[in-house]
């Protein structure tokens, strides 16, 4: 791809992944990263203080608070919801397909909340407590900074079946993906960016064995898979149905460091997941893997701007939901 070519595509996509954020509004009072300033002006570097404890003794803790925020918002919006323990008659998201046995960080959350809770009582909410979390991560990890907007309220619901069928899976198609995406208010941008937090974080053997011995039924194993990448990884992950949790790094290039790497896997067809790997499939999609694989300074630019909007997804604010005082459960 020429110089010019590449920045004829960024431009266009970047002009109007703009107009799609100033597009943009809240539902109530509109967010804003000066939301603490006044009410609790240590909120931030509470969070940051506790996030890099956690990711100090834990680096794969990175990756699981920032897919807690994924999670999260493309389930009734960046509420919360996903937090909430089994209440009554009220399910826990935390119990679906993509959280059950996979999720984790919420002791970290935990954390967070009593320390915020004891400088400033009833003020940070759960929801901006998630997003100034996953931040935090993707800096730590090496990733791009973002003005995270606070103001965000805990929603008083969650959604198990929201959960089950929102939040896309490794073995969806492309398309299915991005109808996930667009079903939030994003698009393929926004959808190629925000897949770039693969570059950090782990998945299961269970997630992506049939890549390995049988893709799509035909008892062959995925021709888009690099072989000898492939036969690296059945060494941990067998046929046999044993080794379902062994860990296998997203992007066994640089593994810990939130960069560029996971678009230059995919080009070499050394994407771990399927639902990684069809991004270089898709002619359009194609194009904006290829820019981000040659300028991590575009990927990072790019991958902030879409965390801001997924971040504003159907959230609450205002005198809407409320501020829990534990993001495990609703106040009472």
């Amino acid at each position: 791809m020429s110089d010019n070519s590449l920045l004829m595509i960024i431009s266009c996509f970047f002009a109007a992944a703009a107009a799609a954020l100033l597009s943009s509004s809240c539902h109530g009072d509109c967010l804003s990263p000066q939301f603490y300033d006044g009410s609790c002006p240590r909120a931030l570097e509470i969070v940051k203080s506790v996030v890099a404890k956690a990711v100090f003794e834990d680096p794969r803790m990175a990756a699981s608070l920032l897919r807690l925020h994924f999670h999260d918002c493309f389930v009734q919006g960046c509420d919360a919801s996903m937090l909430l323990d089994k209440s009554g008659g009220m399910r826990s998201e935390k119990i679906s397909n993509p959280n059950r046995n996979s999720a984790r960080g919420y002791e970290v959350i935990d954390e967070i909340k009593e320390a915020v809770e004891r400088e400033c009582p009833r003020t940070v909410s759960c929801a901006d407590i998630l997003a100034l979390a996953a931040r935090d991560s993707v800096v730590l990890a090496g990733g791009p900074y973002w003005e995270v907007p606070l103001g965000r309220r805990d929603s008083r619901s969650s959604s198990l079946s929201g959960s089950n069928h929102n939040i896309p899976a490794p073995t969806d198609t492309f398309d299915t993906i991005l109808a996930k995406f667009n079903l939030q208010g994003l698009g393929l941008l926004d959808l190629v960016a925000l897949s770039g937090s693969h570059t950090i974080g782990s998945a299961r053997c269970a997630t992506f064995r049939q890549r390995l011995y049988n893709q799509t039924g035909t008892g062959q194993p995925d021709p888009a898979l690099d072989e000898s990448y492939a036969a690296g990884l059945r060494k941990r992950c067998p046929e046999s149905g044993e080794g379902d949790g062994n860990l296998f790094h997203l992007d066994f290039f640089s593994p810990a460091t939130f960069d560029n790497s996971y678009f230059i896997n995919l080009l070499v067809h050394t994407g771990l997941l399927r639902s990684d790997q069809i991004l270089a499939e898709d002619e359009a999609a194609l194009r904006l893997v290829e820019a981000y694989a040659e300028s991590g300074e575009v990927f990072f630019r790019q991958f902030a701007m879409s965390m801001v909007k997924m971040g504003n997804i159907s959230v609450l604010s205002g005198s809407m939901g409320e501020v829990r005082r534990n993001c495990r459960k609703i106040n009472h």
